[in-house]
């Protein structure tokens, strides 16, 4: 069939040789020509995806119209600081029941992508799917399991059906909300470990990080109306890990560098890539005071990151908070 994968970074790009390589004929989106012209000359995203051949069946093209026209799925994998912008570009071509599934993990101030995509273009059919999923290892066939959620089970099964090959398993939830915050919200965690390597901290801290950051997210996440069970899945536990763990993650690298003393400013800079943590934090910090959540180590990260506060004072916070049980 014909898919619009709308975003050409390095997740939009690594679910294009997914999809190609089941056959259907995949068009690639961009937001510049230019960049649209590299892809088609060299067929290869050499800043985001290198050495990484792109399918001949992969139109690349600038033209939203021309991508989504026609497609029987709408991929949408924009940084969520782009996510309104795209939704508005995408509005005029997209026709009643068109699937949409977001592969993108963030949150536009206090509103889930679905929201903003919902918001602008009503009449969709509006899915998500996430999960411990590097472009770097699925753009390779390195097997990979994530799980996608739609509010119809018909359209999850079909979403499953059309992402899943035997490098890529897809599960299929019905908790948008669950699925939605725990890709969102692990961010901020990762963003945290990276902090603690970079102070040089151990893999006991780390640990803490992950397990105690998890309890927030869940917190938080069941407030919001969120099943507990989805952040034990794959987009909680699992995103968490592999975001937490891995030098591949741009939350991680970022973290470590802040951590290291450089300042957010320059992290960005040298990440050279959007840190999903970063405008999360924010947007969790606020949901948890509105919804009255307690989450020291979101509340830290936010202090870190917006006030200026030590990350080694930090720790020392978190560590010397009131006794408790777990």
């Amino acid at each position: 069939m014909k898919i619009a994968v709308i975003g050409s970074g390095g997740w939009g790009t690594a679910i294009s040789v997914l999809l190609a390589g089941k056959g259907n004929d995949v068009y690639l989106w961009s937001w510049i020509q230019e960049e649209t012209d590299r892809l088609n000359r060299d067929r290869e995203n050499k800043e985001f995806l290198p050495g990484v051949r792109l399918p001949e069946s992969i139109v690349c093209s600038h033209d939203m119209e021309k991508c989504i026209n026609g497609a029987e799925i709408v991929v949408t994998a924009a940084p969520s600081p782009a996510t309104r912008t795209t939704a508005k570009q995408m509005a005029p071509y997209i026709v009643p029941g068109q699937k949409i599934v977001n592969i993108s993990k963030g949150l536009e101030g206090e509103l889930r992508l679905s929201e903003v995509y919902r918001s602008e273009i009503p009449e969709a059919d509006i899915s998500v799917l996430s999960g411990p999923s590097h472009a770097e290892e699925v753009s390779r066939g390195i097997p990979t399991t994530v799980v996608v959620a739609s509010e119809s089970k018909e359209t999850a099964e079909f979403l499953q059906d059309a992402f899943m090959c035997p490098t890529f398993r897809v599960y299929t939830s019905d908790d948008i909300i669950g699925v939605e915050l725990g890709g969102a919200l692990k961010n901020v965690i990762a963003l945290c470990a990276g902090i603690s390597d970079g102070l040089g901290y151990g893999d006991n801290t780390k640990a803490a990080l992950i397990t105690r950051g998890l309890a927030e997210i869940t917190r938080l996440g069941t407030a919001m109306n969120a099943r507990p069970a989805t952040f034990s899945g794959l987009s909680g536990l699992g995103d968490l890990i592999v975001t937490g763990t891995s030098k591949l993650s741009r939350n991680y690298r970022a973290g470590s560098l802040i951590g290291s003393g450089m300042t957010l400013e320059d992290t960005l800079e040298k990440v050279h890539m959007v840190v999903e943590g970063v405008n999360t934090a924010g947007a969790a910090y606020n949901l948890s005071r509105k919804y009255n959540v307690e989450t020291p180590i979101i509340e830290h990260a936010y202090k870190i990151l917006f006030e200026g506060m030590d990350p080694r004072e930090a720790v020392n916070m978190l560590m010397t908070r009131r006794k408790t049980v777990e």
